[in-house]
């Protein structure tokens, strides 16, 4: 059985725009995993906080290693659902500072975490 000129001639176009397809995915893949040396790689300049619960207090030391002022705040999630949660101030961390946030529940701490803000 022979196909006609235009079965043959929108199969090679399928064929075509599915090449062109995965090309065009593989160089967007590449690009992203290795960016060019003129393009620089995107910094995540937060203050590095760590987070810790010792029965019903939470600590979180944070240290900013950058230029630019980050804001933090301390998030703790109480066990019991009668104790209520606690959101700390936000606190600034300028450039080079260190600061230590403490929160409590009344009984245990489910989690404890940092955000930042801008």
């Amino acid at each position: 059985m022979r196909r006609s000129r235009r079965s043959r001639f929108a199969a090679a176009v399928v064929v075509l725009i599915a090449a062109a397809c995965a090309v065009a995915a593989a160089a967007e893949h590449i690009a992203a995993a290795d960016p060019s040396p003129g393009r620089p790689r995107p910094r995540d300049e937060r203050a590095a906080c760590n987070a810790w619960v010792r029965g019903s207090h939470a600590t979180a030391t944070c240290f900013n290693p950058y230029p630019q002022t980050d804001r933090v705040q301390l998030h703790v999630e109480c066990e019991r659902w009668w104790d209520p949660d606690m959101d700390g101030a936000p606190v600034e961390v300028g450039p080079a500072q260190y600061v230590q946030l403490s929160q409590r529940c009344w009984k245990e701490i489910r989690e404890a975490w940092v955000s930042h803000l801008r």
